[in-house]
């Protein structure tokens, strides 16, 4: 069953991904490096200001739906209240999420699609090298402990 929930989540990690850069990598500029967005910001493909609103208005919506089916499957589905096993529930999810960001997202469909190549920038790179995806990836691993217990008590109170 937990498997199950871990490749539904990732698959909305997925489409949330996609939902945001819609048909246009442009959408998604916020996701690529400094170098990249500064070239784009160079050739007048978008305006600073407009990448900056839509990088608040898709993280908003990513963190709350993430967050919130994360803790329907954690409390709803799995039935589970207490702060331990959510927090180790919840961590489990969270670094699946975050290593499949890394590899299935980041090198993979990032990396192998020309979806994501931004015309004007094809000399810039723009996917991450497999030791800049780890050194991110440990980072962001730790990052979520607290994450993790941020949905455990947050699971606790329902």
């Amino acid at each position: 069953m937990m498997i199950l929930q871990l490749i539904l989540f990732c698959g909305l990690f997925t489409f949330m991904v996609k939902l945001g850069v819609g048909n246009s990598p442009l959408n998604g500029l916020f996701f690529y490096p400094k170098p990249v967005q500064k070239k784009v910001y160079e050739l007048g493909l978008i305006e600073r200001e407009t990448v900056s609103k839509k990088r608040t208005r898709f993280m908003i919506a990513f963190f709350a739906v993430m967050a919130a089916v994360l803790i329907l499957f954690i409390c709803v589905w799995n039935g589970i209240h207490a702060f331990r096993p959510a927090y180790f529930q919840a961590l489990l999810f969270l670094e699946v999420m975050n290593w499949y960001d890394g590899i299935f997202i980041d090198r993979l469909w990032v990396g192998h699609s020309p979806f994501w190549v931004i015309p004007g920038t094809e000399s810039v790179p723009f996917v991450q090298t497999w030791p800049q995806v780890i050194r991110k990836r440990i980072i962001l691993s730790i990052i979520w402990l607290a994450g993790a217990a941020l949905v455990a008590g947050i699971v606790t109170l329902l």
